[in-house]
Protein backbone atom coordinates (compact mmCIF):
# COMPACT_ATOMS: atom_id res chain seq x y z
CA UNK A 1 0.00 0.00 0.00
CA UNK A 2 1.05 3.58 -0.65
CA UNK A 3 2.39 5.50 2.80
CA UNK A 4 2.99 9.16 2.95
CA UNK A 5 5.98 10.26 4.88
CA UNK A 6 5.65 13.87 6.93
CA UNK A 7 5.18 16.00 10.42
CA UNK A 8 2.06 16.23 12.67
CA UNK A 9 1.31 16.32 15.81
CA UNK A 10 -0.31 13.45 18.29
CA UNK A 11 -2.70 13.49 21.49
CA UNK A 12 -4.59 10.93 23.01
CA UNK A 13 -8.50 11.49 23.22
CA UNK A 14 -11.46 10.30 25.35
CA UNK A 15 -15.28 8.77 24.35
CA UNK A 16 -18.25 9.01 26.15
CA UNK A 17 -18.73 7.89 29.57
CA UNK A 18 -18.30 4.29 29.96
CA UNK A 19 -16.55 4.33 33.07
CA UNK A 20 -15.80 1.57 35.30
CA UNK A 21 -17.18 1.82 38.76
CA UNK A 22 -14.66 3.24 41.46
CA UNK A 23 -10.26 6.27 37.48
CA UNK A 24 -3.01 22.11 9.52
CA UNK A 25 -1.14 22.01 7.04
CA UNK A 26 0.93 19.17 6.07
CA UNK A 27 3.31 18.50 3.68
CA UNK A 28 3.67 14.82 2.99
CA UNK A 29 5.36 13.05 -0.10
CA UNK A 30 4.25 9.35 -0.94
CA UNK A 31 5.99 6.33 -0.99
CA UNK A 32 5.27 2.57 -0.74
CA UNK A 33 5.64 0.79 1.99
CA UNK A 34 4.25 -3.19 2.19
CA UNK A 35 4.25 -5.36 5.52
CA UNK A 36 2.40 -3.16 7.92
CA UNK A 37 2.06 -4.97 11.08
CA UNK A 38 -1.13 -6.66 12.01
CA UNK A 39 -1.54 -4.01 15.07
CA UNK A 40 -1.43 -1.70 12.51
CA UNK A 41 -4.12 -2.44 10.41
CA UNK A 42 -6.08 -3.67 13.18
CA UNK A 43 -6.06 -0.14 14.86
CA UNK A 44 -6.78 1.56 11.00
CA UNK A 45 -10.32 -0.67 11.28
CA UNK A 46 -10.89 0.13 14.65
CA UNK A 47 -10.61 4.09 14.14
CA UNK A 48 -12.62 3.94 10.85
CA UNK A 49 -15.57 2.16 12.14
CA UNK A 50 -15.42 4.14 15.53
CA UNK A 51 -16.10 7.52 13.63
CA UNK A 52 -19.07 9.24 14.65
CA UNK A 53 -20.96 12.23 13.84
CA UNK A 54 -19.82 15.81 15.46
CA UNK A 55 -22.44 17.54 17.42
CA UNK A 56 -23.32 21.26 16.22
CA UNK A 57 -20.25 23.17 17.38
CA UNK A 58 -20.64 24.54 21.22
CA UNK A 59 -18.27 25.36 23.47
CA UNK A 60 -17.91 22.53 26.55
CA UNK A 61 -17.11 23.79 30.07
CA UNK A 62 -13.49 25.04 30.94
CA UNK A 63 -12.40 22.84 33.89
CA UNK A 64 -10.56 25.02 36.75
CA UNK A 65 -7.60 22.55 38.75
CA UNK A 66 -10.03 21.65 41.40
CA UNK A 67 -12.59 20.30 38.62
CA UNK A 68 -9.77 17.95 36.57
CA UNK A 69 -8.74 17.22 40.53
CA UNK A 70 -12.31 16.28 41.21
CA UNK A 71 -12.42 14.47 37.42
CA UNK A 72 -9.63 12.12 38.30
CA UNK A 73 -10.51 11.52 42.07
CA UNK A 74 -13.25 10.50 41.08
CA UNK A 75 -12.69 8.25 37.74
CA UNK A 76 -14.63 10.43 35.33
CA UNK A 77 -12.35 10.69 32.96
CA UNK A 78 -14.98 10.65 30.01
CA UNK A 79 -15.96 14.09 31.24
CA UNK A 80 -12.24 15.31 29.68
CA UNK A 81 -12.74 15.98 26.33
CA UNK A 82 -12.28 18.73 23.39
CA UNK A 83 -14.33 21.39 22.23
CA UNK A 84 -16.45 20.16 19.06
CA UNK A 85 -14.79 22.71 17.07
CA UNK A 86 -11.27 20.87 18.07
CA UNK A 87 -12.65 17.71 17.63
CA UNK A 88 -13.62 18.40 13.93
CA UNK A 89 -9.98 19.48 13.38
CA UNK A 90 -8.68 16.54 15.38
CA UNK A 91 -11.04 13.88 13.16
CA UNK A 92 -9.67 15.18 9.96
CA UNK A 93 -5.87 15.09 11.28
CA UNK A 94 -6.55 11.15 12.22
CA UNK A 95 -7.73 10.43 8.69
CA UNK A 96 -4.37 11.62 6.83
CA UNK A 97 -2.77 9.83 9.89
CA UNK A 98 -4.62 7.01 8.94
CA UNK A 99 -3.97 6.82 5.21
CA UNK A 100 -0.06 8.06 5.76
CA UNK A 101 1.09 5.49 8.75
CA UNK A 102 -2.14 2.99 8.53
CA UNK A 103 -2.53 3.77 12.30
CA UNK A 104 -2.03 6.24 14.80
CA UNK A 105 0.46 3.93 16.78
CA UNK A 106 2.38 3.86 13.61
CA UNK A 107 2.71 7.49 13.50
CA UNK A 108 3.59 7.66 17.14
CA UNK A 109 6.35 5.08 16.98
CA UNK A 110 8.39 6.61 13.90
CA UNK A 111 7.59 10.14 14.03
CA UNK A 112 7.19 11.02 17.73
CA UNK A 113 8.51 8.54 20.02
CA UNK A 114 11.27 7.67 17.29
CA UNK A 115 11.22 3.41 18.59
CA UNK A 116 11.65 0.48 16.29
CA UNK A 117 9.07 -2.35 17.23
CA UNK A 118 10.02 -5.28 16.80
CA UNK A 119 9.02 -7.66 14.16
CA UNK A 120 5.32 -7.99 14.13
CA UNK A 121 4.48 -10.76 17.45
CA UNK A 122 0.79 -10.07 18.02
CA UNK A 123 -2.41 -7.77 17.18
CA UNK A 124 -2.84 -5.82 20.38
CA UNK A 125 0.36 -3.36 19.63
CA UNK A 126 3.88 -2.57 19.32
CA UNK A 127 6.40 -4.66 21.01
CA UNK A 128 9.81 -3.11 21.73
CA UNK A 129 13.23 -4.14 23.26
CA UNK A 130 13.65 -2.81 26.65
CA UNK A 131 16.20 -2.20 29.30
CA UNK A 132 13.90 -3.37 32.28
CA UNK A 133 10.36 -4.49 32.09
CA UNK A 134 9.09 -3.10 34.99
CA UNK A 135 7.93 0.15 33.32
CA UNK A 136 9.27 3.81 34.06
CA UNK A 137 12.18 1.67 35.80
CA UNK A 138 15.02 2.94 32.66
CA UNK A 139 14.69 6.16 30.87
CA UNK A 140 15.70 4.65 27.63
CA UNK A 141 12.36 2.53 28.09
CA UNK A 142 10.11 5.95 28.16
CA UNK A 143 9.55 9.24 26.79
CA UNK A 144 7.72 12.49 28.01
CA UNK A 145 5.75 14.43 25.46
CA UNK A 146 3.31 17.07 25.14
CA UNK A 147 -0.06 16.13 24.05
CA UNK A 148 -0.01 18.37 20.49
CA UNK A 149 -3.80 18.22 20.64
CA UNK A 150 -4.87 19.29 24.54
CA UNK A 151 -7.94 19.63 25.51
CA UNK A 152 -9.58 23.36 25.03
CA UNK A 153 -11.67 21.93 28.40
CA UNK A 154 -8.44 22.76 30.99
CA UNK A 155 -7.88 26.02 31.85
CA UNK A 156 -4.88 28.28 30.53
CA UNK A 157 -2.77 27.24 33.59
CA UNK A 158 -3.16 23.71 32.98
CA UNK A 159 -0.10 21.75 31.08
CA UNK A 160 -1.05 18.36 29.90
CA UNK A 161 2.00 15.91 29.16
CA UNK A 162 1.96 12.53 28.19
CA UNK A 163 4.19 9.64 29.52
CA UNK A 164 4.67 7.01 26.69
CA UNK A 165 6.17 3.37 27.88
CA UNK A 166 8.26 0.51 25.85
CA UNK A 167 7.32 -2.33 28.57
CA UNK A 168 3.06 -2.88 29.12
CA UNK A 169 1.63 -1.41 31.99
CA UNK A 170 -0.35 -4.43 34.23
CA UNK A 171 -4.03 -3.32 33.83
CA UNK A 172 -7.11 -5.13 35.71
CA UNK A 173 -8.98 -7.39 32.70
CA UNK A 174 -12.28 -7.31 33.81
CA UNK A 175 -12.38 -3.62 34.07
CA UNK A 176 -9.19 -2.14 32.03
CA UNK A 177 -8.02 -0.03 35.46
CA UNK A 178 -4.61 0.14 36.12
CA UNK A 179 -3.80 -3.20 39.32
CA UNK A 180 -3.04 -1.82 42.90
CA UNK A 181 0.85 -2.66 42.05
CA UNK A 182 0.78 -0.31 38.90
CA UNK A 183 -0.86 2.31 40.59
CA UNK A 184 1.59 2.34 43.03
CA UNK A 185 4.55 2.25 40.99
CA UNK A 186 3.23 5.12 38.83
CA UNK A 187 2.42 7.28 41.76
CA UNK A 188 6.09 6.64 42.93
CA UNK A 189 7.61 7.85 39.01
CA UNK A 190 5.28 10.98 39.36
CA UNK A 191 6.49 11.94 42.79
CA UNK A 192 10.09 11.75 41.82
CA UNK A 193 9.99 12.32 37.83
CA UNK A 194 7.57 15.83 38.39
CA UNK A 195 6.60 16.44 41.94
CA UNK A 196 10.29 16.71 43.41
CA UNK A 197 11.42 18.59 40.13
CA UNK A 198 9.24 21.18 41.28
CA UNK A 199 9.92 20.75 44.70
CA UNK A 200 13.87 21.62 44.21
CA UNK A 201 12.95 24.62 42.01
CA UNK A 202 11.07 26.01 45.22
CA UNK A 203 7.53 24.95 45.07
CA UNK A 204 6.12 24.99 48.49
CA UNK A 205 2.82 23.07 47.07
CA UNK A 206 4.38 20.95 44.34
CA UNK A 207 2.38 17.98 45.03
CA UNK A 208 -0.76 19.86 44.72
CA UNK A 209 0.39 21.35 40.79
CA UNK A 210 0.35 17.50 39.90
CA UNK A 211 -1.98 14.57 38.37
CA UNK A 212 -1.91 12.03 36.92
CA UNK A 213 -4.35 9.59 35.13
CA UNK A 214 -4.71 6.44 32.79
CA UNK A 215 -7.26 6.30 30.26
CA UNK A 216 -9.30 2.67 29.97
CA UNK A 217 -9.79 1.24 26.87
CA UNK A 218 -12.66 2.84 25.65
CA UNK A 219 -11.18 6.06 26.13
CA UNK A 220 -8.11 5.96 24.43
CA UNK A 221 -7.44 6.89 20.77
CA UNK A 222 -3.65 5.32 20.55
CA UNK A 223 -4.18 1.61 21.73
CA UNK A 224 -1.80 -0.75 21.92
CA UNK A 225 1.18 1.90 22.87
CA UNK A 226 1.09 2.18 26.46
CA UNK A 227 1.39 5.83 28.06
CA UNK A 228 -0.20 7.44 30.89
CA UNK A 229 -1.38 11.27 31.21
CA UNK A 230 0.33 13.57 33.73
CA UNK A 231 -1.31 17.39 34.04
CA UNK A 232 0.59 20.11 35.73
CA UNK A 233 -0.60 23.79 37.23
CA UNK A 234 1.58 26.83 37.04
CA UNK A 235 4.75 25.24 35.59
CA UNK A 236 7.27 27.52 34.24
CA UNK A 237 7.94 27.02 30.25
CA UNK A 238 11.67 25.75 31.56
CA UNK A 239 10.69 23.13 33.44
CA UNK A 240 8.20 21.43 30.65
CA UNK A 241 11.10 22.05 28.12
CA UNK A 242 13.32 20.05 30.61
CA UNK A 243 10.90 17.38 31.27
CA UNK A 244 10.33 16.82 27.51
CA UNK A 245 13.85 17.02 26.24
CA UNK A 246 12.11 19.24 23.46
CA UNK A 247 15.66 21.87 23.56
CA UNK A 248 17.71 18.91 22.61
CA UNK A 249 15.55 16.89 20.64
CA UNK A 250 13.85 19.60 18.70
CA UNK A 251 10.42 17.79 18.26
Amino acid sequence: RKMKEGRFGISTGVGTNGAPTTTTTTTMTTTTTTNIPSWSQAEEDSSLSAQRPIPPNEETKVFSWADVRDIVETNRLDLIRRKPSERVVYKAWCKDILAAYGSITAYMCAERLRWTPLPDAETSGPVFDYGDPTPFADPRDFRTLRNDWPYGSFGPEITHLIVWSKPRIATDPENGLVTPESRKLIDAFVNKTFVQKLELEGSADAVEKVLWFKNWGALQSVHGLEHIHVLVRDVPEAIIEEWTDEMRSGL
